[in-house]
């Protein structure tokens, strides 16, 4: 059926049910948020609650075909919503409301989807290939989202593009390595999220022996290292971009911020991500001094 007019109280209480989301399980980006114009904020809180709802799809079903159910459901109610047909459902009702406002392509929204959908599809024991195989996941799961939000900002810019490409990679491919322990604890054998390439350069095995991490081995932490130099590069590439990025785009970019933060983190625990100290705090910070950096290159303009 055609969505009815949706009562100024419901559209509130999607975009509050939305940014409590992303402040329970993302709540680095909640932070980062926290510096956009609210205009700017309340589309932003709608896309990464989305992102929350399809990253958390396998994780919090029983088994792997809820999740990829739950993912599919998401899918057919992007058609419904662009199709301006009610889904009662809170993230949905706020996206609806930010894709009339902005005109926000399905296309982004879709491609998020579905590369969740073939993230989770893959054989157990298929891994991706290379790094470049986890850039392109990055940028279809994360740069998305900064794609949409300088549209909702008004932000029509080549150099502004290029940058949020770089930023979503470089965050992206830290935040799937520092999610493995997580990961390991779900799968029977494979080491998840590690390429192929890399994982034979440094005489890591892609299927764990008897079905167990060896989490010592320093293999494991080399491989990290390397995945993570690769995504300080995008850092470094978007920051020289720097210069020409229009200053409406700044705010959106700071999860450049957190990404770098999450790198130095690792660094400092010499790329062991099961080192428990990883998870303390935000990206492995207090969460003051995190927000003290978000400031401070807010305050100046960077990001």
């Amino acid at each position: 059926m055609n969505a009815a007019p949706t009562s100024s109280s419901s559209i509130r209480a999607a975009f509050s049910y939305c940014a409590q989301q992303v402040h329970r399980y993302d709540y680095h980006h909640y932070l980062c948020l926290l510096h956009l114009p609210p205009p700017m904020r309340k589309a932003a809180f709608a896309f990464r609650a989305f992102n929350v709802e399809i990253a958390r799809a396998m994780d919090s079903a029983s088994e792997p075909r809820v999740g990829l159910m739950r993912l599919f459901w998401w899918q057919e109610a992007l058609d419904k919503i662009f199709a301006k047909k009610l889904v009662e459902q809170p993230v949905a009702t706020a996206l609806s409301t930010v894709i009339s406002e902005h005109k926000i392509g399905k296309h982004w929204l879709k491609r998020m989807v579905e590369a969740r959908i073939n993230d989770a599809s893959r054989d157990e024991n298929c891994m991706p290939g290379s790094i470049g195989d986890l850039e392109r996941y990055a940028e279809d799961t994360v740069s998305t989202i900064l794609y949409m939000t300088l549209q909702a900002g008004g932000v029509q810019s080549a150099a502004a593009d290029h940058a949020a490409s770089h930023v979503g990679k470089a965050g992206g491919l830290l935040l799937l390595m520092k999610s493995l322990p997580h990961h390991a604890g779900r799968t029977t054998g494979r080491i998840p999220y590690i390429p192929v390439d890399v994982a034979e350069k440094h005489g890591l095995p892609v299927i764990a022996r008897e079905g167990r991490w060896e989490v010592q081995n320093e293999a494991l932490s080399d491989a990290v290292f390397e995945v993570a130099s690769a995504a300080v590069m995008h850092l470094r590439k978007a920051r020289e971009l720097g210069s020409t990025v229009p200053k409406a785009a700044i705010p959106i970019l700071l999860p450049a911020v957190a990404a770098q933060v999450l790198f130095d983190s690792m660094e400092r625990r010499n790329f062991d991500v099961f080192d428990s100290r990883l998870g303390r705090g935000v990206l492995g910070i207090s969460p003051l001094w995190f927000q003290l950096k978000l400031k401070w290159h807010a305050w100046r303009n960077k990001y």
